[in-house]
């Protein structure tokens, strides 16, 4: 977290104490939690940007919600204090463009779905089909994971002739069947979380994907990125300009408050 975030933080731990205004107003406290949601999504925003050129990934977006804490002012009345915060960051898993590659290993999907590969800790889903063979002949995704059947076992060729892949996902090489691709499908994407840039995992171990349907293989093409790099552009100047005014709002309510002391001390002093 860079500067700008580190103090949005602080200044909004220093200003709320569940309910207890301490140091700034309810106006800078506001502005302080507004400052740490915006630099969250800066952060979203960017690393979206970042990939916008890598094959099958998915952007995130963000939920805004409003915190209330409740709290006694000096007539005994309980008011809210609502801070503005995200909720939850969500995954578009809407479809990216299919671009050819001229690759017989790149593979894209259309359709809702995923290829299961063989992570470092359990299976992992991807949309990434940039796929190739490794020393020992197993169709592997670019980080050496072992793309699996639809058995849930490695894919592996028996020679070095061309691989041929049906639209249902079935692998042929020299006209003889090496398997087929485990397409999985999840009725609530939500349930998927991301793994790295390219990768899913599912967090709950009870939810179980099953073969997906209504989705094809194309042979020799890669998925794009769903990310706008326009539209994530105009939002990242956009939460900018707001950070700079909840900046200075902070700014001139310090200054504000600063003031106020002045003049009450001076008015004391008389």
């Amino acid at each position: 977290m860079n500067f700008l975030g580190k103090f949005a933080s602080m200044s909004l731990a220093a200003c709320v104490h569940f309910g207890e205004p301490q140091f700034m107003d309810q106006v800078s406290v506001t502005a302080a939690s507004g400052l740490q949601s915006r630099m969250q999504a800066l952060d979203l925003v960017a690393n979206n940007l970042a990939n916008s050129t890598t094959g099958g990934f998915k952007l995130d977006r963000e939920f805004y919600s409003v915190f209330t804490a409740a709290q006694d002012d000096a007539s005994g009345q309980t008011n809210g204090t609502s801070l503005p915060l995200i909720e939850k960051q969500w995954t578009d898993f809407s479809q990216g463009t299919l671009s050819p590659t001229g690759n017989s290993l790149d593979l894209a999907l259309s359709g809702k779905g995923f290829f299961a590969v063989n992570g470092p800790s359990g299976t992992l889903y991807t949309r990434n089909g940039s796929f190739q063979l490794s020393a020992g002949g197993q169709l592997t995704t670019s980080d050496g994971y072992a793309v699996l059947d639809a058995g849930g076992a490695p894919i592996q060729t028996q020679s070095q002739a061309p691989i041929t892949v049906n639209e249902d996902g079935t692998l042929t090489q020299s006209d003889a069947p090496i398997g087929q691709l485990q397409i999985a499908g999840f009725q609530d994407p939500s349930v998927l979380q991301k793994a790295g840039n390219n990768y899913f995992s599912v967090g709950n171990p009870a939810v179980k994907p099953t073969q997906a349907t209504d989705v094809t293989v194309a042979q020799g093409k890669i998925e794009a990125s769903n990310v706008a790099p326009a539209e994530s552009a105009v939002r990242l100047v956009s939460l900018m300009r707001q950070f700079e005014m909840l900046q200075k709002a902070i700014t001139v309510t310090s200054e504000m408050n600063k003031q106020s002391l002045t003049e009450v001390a001076r008015v004391a002093g008389l």
